[in-house]
């Protein structure tokens, strides 16, 4: 039988790791502060009336052109190895898989960013995710970024949410996901989600685990905290805890909560489709248990 699947969903920028991951070694390799660099880029997409990640992205490529730079993938992968985790991460994924497989589920990892892929390959972690979405460039022949080829905005996150939901995982693949689908045939419910995120920009996502059964979690650092409070208050999370994810944290502590709660309605669920198919094969249902 198959175990039922359980996926947490992840931001990345401050949720994950410290700020933006673009701040830790990509811009101060072109000679700017972070300040700088993000003035210089959002002031382009206002006068534009253009996309911001699709003004960054142009302006990241802009600012290597004048500087006879070359944009290429190994240079941002490279940049992602200076990326400060928050504590407890690295060793996160592990040990809240071994408990999901404690409880007969499988639990899979997703990051939804907007940030850069080619960044957060660089991390050290992104062997942990069974899929990244995030902002990415396209190559050129000779290797080099000349176009924008995925753009992961706030609003836009929410279309990667049903992918998940549906195991439609090919951004490519529009019409399958796009195709009417038995809520039981679904590969991931949404009951049995839960979003990771640390402010405004992952709302969407938040709005939608709670509006369909899922959990929304917000984490925060000391410089975030009156922002994440107002999420919480406003009823915008469930739940807000420090970004640490050591064990025996809050936040560990209530996110294995949540899988226990999950794991034993899909036991529950599982149950009584047994017992109906007993009855429906003229068999007297016995007792399985939980977990069996």
């Amino acid at each position: 039988m198959t175990k039922p699947i359980i996926a947490l969903l992840y931001d990345f920028d401050k949720t994950l790791c410290t700020t933006d991951m673009e701040d830790y070694a990509f811009i101060p390799a072109l000679g700017y502060t972070p300040a700088q660099f993000w003035s210089k880029a959002n002031t382009f997409g206002r006068e534009n009336r253009m996309d911001g990640l699709l003004a960054y992205m142009y302006t990241m490529m802009a600012e290597c052109r004048a500087q006879g730079r070359v944009l290429k993938r190994d240079f941002l992968v490279q940049c992602g190895r200076s990326m400060e985790l928050f504590p407890g991460v690295r060793e996160w994924f592990g040990r809240i898989n071994a408990f999901g497989e404690s409880l007969g589920v499988e639990v899979e990892h997703y990051v939804l960013s907007s940030g850069l892929k080619e960044i957060i390959e660089g991390s050290g972690i992104a062997h942990e995710f069974k899929q990244i979405y995030a902002c990415e460039f396209y190559y050129d022949e000779s290797g080099a970024a000349c176009w924008p080829k995925l753009d992961v905005n706030f609003t836009n996150k929410t279309q990667f949410v049903y992918r998940i939901n549906k195991g439609v995982l090919d951004v490519a693949d529009d019409k399958t996901l796009n195709d009417s689908m038995p809520d039981d045939s679904k590969r991931v419910p949404f009951t049995n989600m839960i979003y990771v995120g640390d402010g405004l920009s992952d709302v969407p996502c938040m709005k939608m685990m709670r509006a369909y059964g899922g959990q929304a979690i917000a984490v925060y650092q000391s410089g975030n905290r009156a922002g994440v409070e107002d999420l919480l208050a406003k009823g915008r999370v469930d739940f807000m805890f420090p970004a640490d994810y050591r064990e025996g944290t809050g936040l560990d502590v209530t996110v294995r909560n949540i899988i226990r709660k999950m794991a034993i309605s899909d036991a529950l669920t599982a149950e009584n489709v047994r017992q109906l198919q007993a009855i429906g094969h003229g068999e007297v249902p016995g007792q399985a248990g939980l977990f069996e």
